[in-house]
């Protein structure tokens, strides 16, 4: 989906072979004004101040991917809808 976009991708990492650990999450949040979690076809949004780590994670525990960060804008989880706003 990035390349039909000609996206540039500054890091992009294999959410098993090296998820992102807490920390690098709220780093993000710190930089996001917004935050959109997608869900399937359901997508939410968050403030990033009062979103809270286990609201970005799935039913294994680990964060839901992708995560992107774009512009001021945090999505985290699929949703071809959410993805092609950004």
């Amino acid at each position: 989906m990035f390349d039909e976009t000609g996206a540039a991708i500054a890091e992009e990492r294999s959410a098993t072979r090296a998820p992102l650990s807490d920390d690098e999450v709220r780093g993000l949040l710190a930089a996001a004004e917004r935050v959109v979690i997608a869900k399937g076809r359901s997508r939410r949004d968050l403030d990033p101040a009062e979103t809270v780590l286990d609201a970005l994670k799935g039913p294994t525990g680990k964060y839901r991917a992708p995560i992107v960060l774009a512009g001021t804008t945090l999505l985290v989880g699929f949703n071809a809808e959410a993805l092609a706003e950004l």
